[in-house]
This record gives C-alpha cells, sequence and structure tokens, in this order.
C-alpha cells in the first residue's frame, strides 16, 4: 500500500496510524522504505496496533524504482515539503499520493484528480480517502492515468531542464 522515505519531515508515525485504520477494513499490507530516526517509534507502534505482521520495513533499498510501481498508493504526511519528489515518482509510476498540503505539493498534485491531498495531522481524512480510492477500481484507475499524464506532460526533464537551461544562460548573459 504504500512505499516512503523516512525523514525527520515526513510523519512516519503518521503512515502506521493511517495504515492502521485501513487494515481494520480490508487485507493490505504496508511497506516502508528507508531508515531514519523515528523507525523505532513506528515500529513500536505498529506492534502497540497489533498491525506489526502487515508492516514491512524494508530499510534503504537502491531500486525504488522497481518497487514503487508494486504499491497501490503513497502516503506521504509531511510537515514540510520543498516539491514533493516522492509524489512526483509515484505519479510516474502510476501510483497515486495521499498527502499533505505542504510546501510545493499542492503545486504537483491536483486534489482529487493526481491524488489526495490534506492537513497536517489529519490522519483519519487520509484513511477515508485510502479506503475511498481503494474501495473504488474505476476511480483509482483513472487517477493512476491522470497522475502518469501529469508526470510525463508537466514534470518530464526533457521538459523541465530546457527550462533551467535557458534561465542559466539568461541570468550568466547579465552577469
Amino acid at each position: 500500500m504504500h512505499l516512503s522515505n523516512f525523514r525527520p519531515v515526513k510523519r512516519v508515525v503518521d503512515v502506521v496510524k493511517v495504515f492502521a485504520r485501513v487494515a481494520k477494513q480490508m487485507p493490505a499490507q504496508l511497506v516502508l522504505i528507508g531508515d531514519g530516526p523515528d523507525r523505532s517509534a513506528a515500529e513500536w507502534l505498529a506492534h502497540d496496533l497489533g498491525i506489526h505482521e502487515r508492516v514491512h520495513f524494508l530499510g534503504k533499498q537502491d531500486s525504488v524504482n522497481e518497487l514503487l510501481p508494486l504499491a497501490d498508493l503513497l502516503l506521504m504526511p509531511s510537515e514540510l515539503e520543498s516539491f514533493g519528489l516522492a509524489a512526483l515518482e509515484a505519479m510516474a509510476c502510476k501510483v497515486p499520493s495521499i498527502a499533505t498540503r505542504v510546501g510545493g505539493v499542492p503545486e504537483l498534485i491536483d486534489d482529487g484528480k493526481t491524488g489526495l491531498l490534506y492537513d497536517v495531522g489529519d490522519v483519519d481524512g487520509m484513511a477515508q480517502g485510502a479506503l475511498s480510492l481503494l474501495g473504488d477500481p474505476a476511480r483509482l484507475s483513472a487517477m493512476r492515468q491522470a497522475g502518469r499524464a501529469t508526470a510525463q506532460t508537466r514534470f518530464c526533464s526533457s521538459l523541465v531542464v530546457p527550462h533551467y537551461v535557458r534561465y542559466y544562460e539568461k541570468v550568466l548573459s547579465q552577469a
């Protein structure tokens, strides 16, 4: 159901809380990728909530691009994100994100079309959003396709890099 990198700005404990609510209603699995300061707290919480057998801590992985397409959803309950690269990578792999409305994430995710956005700490809302998407295969499929299309048409490196090159050339010519 979920792939995530551990970083202090990610609320990994919230990921476990969201998943616990989802796991009560469907046979889901949670996969967390990476290591960080919140891993221990997330492991303890999964154990305390009785879902530890359905939560898989994979640690640091070099081939996230091979694992990401296997997910149904990406949970990204960040307190701070400058852009939301993990969500963009998920969109490129046809994996919708359930994320927080922080930083540049709302510029990336079109709420309700390419993913779902919530306020920081809205564990109940994220859980309901996940259950809603997982319970509606047609909507999930449409969101997968829309996310992939957005990643290809708005954020593809062959489109974005030339903009940066032109900008840098302009700045250098004025220096």
